[in-house]
């Protein structure tokens, strides 16, 4: 296909998927989890929990529930997107997704539908019946496509199921991570001649600039700097080039962060916020992979040039 035209100035949704802290003996940060949380939404950031960035699939379905229920005490009436995971779970999927998603809803979430090993073989035609179904027990709710490069039960639909997926009215958006540009750019296609309310939210950590040609996002990279995503957004929207910068410097560090193995790039982000003074340890999940300690010496100018940079975009050059 051919390259489209950017969307100069077009508001950006940014929903950022929040890391789950550990401490360095295993234990969870419960304490640094929640600043993490509220931190997103100040800096005007929707909160998606239960992520892959928060380890839902390695964790326990009761820690899931616990997450949740944190989350669902700090909200207090703001919106916050929370995955419904169940992956592993024996059962009609249909079912599985119903019990997830209404225990979201109760929480005063909004679902997103993690792809599992059970949907994965079907038809496109019998995934969107899967999806539809749930929908009649959902007010409103969002899809998830996945690569394999971040969980092997990944799925990323072809662009006829997409197409059909738009036709279910309480799915009002879908995340998509394939880490392909084009692959979006048609979804985009698709969304404006179909359904131009519907959000296509880029998964693609390579590529956060696809706001630019109409997509929003619910990225793992936004959990490393809320504030600098903010800020990027706020400077966009205003025409401001210094949008520009702090959008290089953003992808400078996804691309260093989600190398191989990408899934690794959690303990990346555990780093990050360490060297910000915003958790107390960089340990990941027990179970993660992890990265070398000599990425530091790498990550230390990245940071600090993001905090300059986003304190000129408050307060000038």
């Amino acid at each position: 296909m051919n390259i489209p035209e950017p969307r100069w100035r077009r508001p950006i949704e940014g929903i950022s998927a929040v890391l789950l802290p550990f401490c360095g003996d295993g234990r969870i940060d419960w304490q640094s989890y929640a600043g993490l949380v509220e931190r997103t939404w100040k800096a005007g950031l929707t909160p998606a929990v239960n992520m892959d960035t928060g380890y839902t699939n390695l964790l326990k379905p009761e820690e899931r529930a616990e997450v949740l229920g944190l989350v669902n005490s700090l909200a207090q009436g703001r919106r916050f997107i929370a995955g419904a995971f169940i992956q592993g779970m024996d059962g009609d999927p249909i079912r599985l997704y119903r019990r997830e998603c209404n225990a979201i809803q109760c929480a005063g979430g909004t679902p997103i539908l993690f792809p599992c090993d059970a949907l994965k073989p079907v038809t496109g035609a019998e995934l969107v019946r899967v999806h539809r179904a749930v929908a009649e027990e959902c007010e409103e709710f969002l899809g998830f496509e996945l690569g394999e490069m971040f969980v092997p039960f990944g799925r990323i639909w072809d662009l006829e199921t997409f197409e059909a997926l738009l036709t279910i009215p309480q799915l009002v958006g879908a995340k998509h991570s394939s880490l392909s540009r084009e692959l979006e750019w048609e979804r985009v296609a698709v969304r404006d001649r179909v359904r131009p309310g519907f959000k296509v939210y880029t998964g693609n950590d390579l590529a956060i600039d696809m706001v630019a040609w109409g997509s929003d996002y619910l990225l793992g990279l936004s959990a490393f700097h809320v504030e600098a995503f903010a800020a990027r957004d706020r400077l966009w929207v205003s025409g401001d080039a210094r949008c520009t910068e702090l959008n290089d410097w953003l992808q400078y560090l996804g691309m260093f962060a989600f190398r191989a193995p990408v899934p690794a790039y959690k303990h990346t982000c555990a780093q990050v916020l360490k060297l910000r003074g915003l958790i107390t340890s960089s340990t990941p999940h027990p179970k993660a992979p992890r990265r070398p300690d000599s990425d530091l010496v790498i990550l230390e100018p990245m940071v600090k040039r993001l905090e300059e940079l986003v304190a000129q975009s408050v307060g000038g050059r």
